[in-house]
């Protein structure tokens, strides 16, 4: 019930002129990955679109084509990166709470 209540509120938050198919979702979309779907795809973008700087999902988006690349970004001693990455972390963690609902 909690899952279903906080992606109500998800969906019902994100603004509507938030245009269709933006950069994680299409990813998302092309990466082909079991269980993934349009509506699943369609909810972690709406949950980056909360979460995440628009500089974050570009990066966010081209793991799903290279995941070695988030490897990278993970060992990285770079601040900027380390600070991304717990950004990243914590979006992921919240998609993977909210979106597995909008699995069929």
């Amino acid at each position: 019930m909690k899952q279903f209540l906080l992606t109500a509120i998800i969906l019902t938050t994100v603004p509507s002129s938030v245009p269709a198919g933006q950069l994680i979702e299409k990813a998302c979309l092309k990466a082909g990955r079991t269980g993934t779907s349009a509506a699943v795809c369609g909810c972690i973008q709406q949950v980056a679109d909360m979460r995440l700087k628009r500089k974050d999902q570009r990066l966010a988006a081209r793991f799903f084509k290279d995941p070695h690349k988030a490897q990278v970004i993970r060992q990285s001693t770079k601040s900027s990166n380390e600070q991304f990455w717990t950004r990243y972390k914590a979006w992921g963690l919240e998609a993977e709470e909210l979106c597995q609902s909008a699995n069929p």
